[in-house]
């Protein structure tokens, strides 16, 4: 039997699962690169945690749908609009220098005003191949369109073709190139 699959906002008791989920969207060399020297992938997931449980954060559980599946978290979403980024990640800036003893201030722009930002996106090893991250990008789309963004957009590495074949199968298309994290990354939108 086929469970169905039920897209919702995340809740604030699961932070723990969501950051973990989020850590694997960005990449574990990713993360302990935030993390920095002295501090360990752990460290980073309790930082990460308390941001999802925040109410204002670009990480919030409020900013994250969830795919569920039979009563299991089978994949997320973060979503924002992108010209909330700089307050938003004003919770990050300050959790880094409180647990991480790290500045962030002055880090690169991912997204702009004039669209909702998928910042992040992962569906578990077990639940991928059966349409979730369509399902989740799908969402975000809807989301955009009721509070009347004009384009949902992402950043892609460059180095993650199967993603990007994905995503531009749902219409989303390359409008710029950049560094992120010191990986070369395609900015791609689709108009909703």
């Amino acid at each position: 039997m086929i469970e169905e699959t039920v897209i919702r906002v995340a809740r604030k008791d699961e932070a723990r699962l969501v950051a973990t989920m989020i850590m694997e969207a960005m990449n574990h060399e990713c993360c302990q690169n935030f993390a920095g020297e002295g501090h360990t992938l752990a460290d980073f997931h309790r930082m990460m945690s308390e941001l999802v449980e925040m109410e204002r954060s670009q990480y919030s559980y409020r900013n994250t749908m969830v795919a569920d599946v039979g009563g299991k978290v089978a994949g997320i979403l973060v979503c924002y609009d992108g010209a909330l980024l700089r307050p938003l990640r004003e919770a990050f800036i300050a959790a880094a220098r409180e647990h991480l003893g790290r500045d962030f201030s002055r880090m690169d722009d991912e997204t702009q005003v004039g669209e909702l930002y998928i910042d992040s996106l992962c569906v578990l090893g077990e639940y991928r191949n059966r349409g979730i991250a369509t399902a989740l990008l799908r969402s975000s789309m809807e989301r955009a369109r009721e509070i009347r963004l004009p384009a949902v957009g992402l950043l892609v590495d460059k180095g993650n073709p199967s993603a990007e074949r994905l995503y531009n199968s749902l219409g989303f298309r390359c409008v710029d190139e950049t560094m992120w994290g010191g990986h070369e990354m395609r900015h791609l939108q689709v108009n909703v």
